[in-house]
C-alpha cells in the first residue's frame, strides 16, 4: 500500500490506563504499540488522541451512586456506558504508554476533558455535535485518507473512524493495530458498521 502526503495516520488512546494493569484495560492492548510504531513510519501525518477526563466525569461509574461499570444510564445526548474511572487528567494512567513513539505526532487531541458529556470519536463528543476541533485540522491540512489505530477498536476507533467517513474522507482501520473490548457483542457489531459505510478494514501486512 503507498502512502501519500494526502494520508494522515490517526492513532486513538494508546494510553496506560488501556493497556494491562490499567484502569479500563484492553485485552492486549499494548500490543498495538510495535504496530503503531512501524506503521508510523510510513505517513508524514501522524495525528494521536487521548482520552482526558476531570475526576467527577459523568461516565465514571463512581460517580453514580449504586451504579456498577458497565452499566448504562440515559443522559440528553442518549445511552451511555458507565466506565472505571480511567484516564485522570495528569495522571499516569493518562499517559500514553511509554514505547509508544511520539516523534512523528504533528498533533495531539485531547476529548473527554468536559465533565459533562463523553467523547468516544476523535472528531465529535457524544452529542455528535461537538466539535474536538480534528476535522477542521484535517480539512486545512487538505488530507483526505484517514487510517485508523488504537484502542479501543469497538468504541473510540469505531466512532472515530465513522464520523470521519461521514465527513466525506476516504477511511481504513487497521486492524491488527487496534484491540476491542467487545461489550455485549460491541466487537461484531463495529465489522457491520464499518462495512455499511463504507470503510475499508486492512492488515498491517498491507503497509510492509
Amino acid at each position: 500500500m503507498k502512502i501519500s502526503d494526502r494520508d494522515v495516520l490517526l492513532v486513538i488512546d494508546v494510553q496506560n490506563d488501556f493497556c494491562t494493569g490499567g484502569a479500563l484495560a484492553v485485552p492486549g492492548g499494548e500490543k498495538v504499540v510495535p504496530a503503531i510504531n512501524r506503521i508510523a513510519q510510513k505517513f508524514a501525518n501522524v495525528v494521536l488522541t487521548q482520552d482526558w477526563h476531570p475526576g467527577n466525569h459523568v461516565s465514571f461509574a463512581p460517580n453514580h451512586p449504586g451504579k456498577q461499570p458497565f452499566q448504562t444510564i440515559e443522559l440528553d445526548y442518549g445511552t451511555q456506558v458507565l466506565w472505571p474511572t480511567h484516564c485522570v487528567q495528569g495522571t499516569t494512567g493518562a499517559e500514553f504508554h511509554r514505547d509508544l513513539d511520539l516523534t512523528r505526532a504533528s498533533l495531539v487531541v485531547r476529548k473527554g476533558f468536559r465533565r459533562g458529556i463523553d467523547s468516544y470519536s476523535a472528531l465529535f463528543e457524544n452529542d455528535k455535535t461537538t466539535p474536538t476541533g480534528l476535522l477542521g485540522y484535517l480539512r486545512e491540512r487538505e488530507l483526505k485518507t484517514v487510517f485508523v489505530a488504537g484502542l479501543a477498536l469497538d468504541f473510540c476507533v469505531r466512532f472515530s473512524a465513522e464520523d470521519a467517513r461521514k465527513a466525506g474522507f476516504e477511511v481504513a482501520v487497521i486492524e491488527d493495530a487496534c484491540r476491542g473490548i467487545d461489550l455485549d457483542g460491541s466487537v461484531a457489531a463495529t465489522h457491520r458498521s464499518l462495512g455499511e459505510l463504507g470503510i475499508s478494514v486492512v492488515s498491517l501486512e498491507a503497509f510492509l
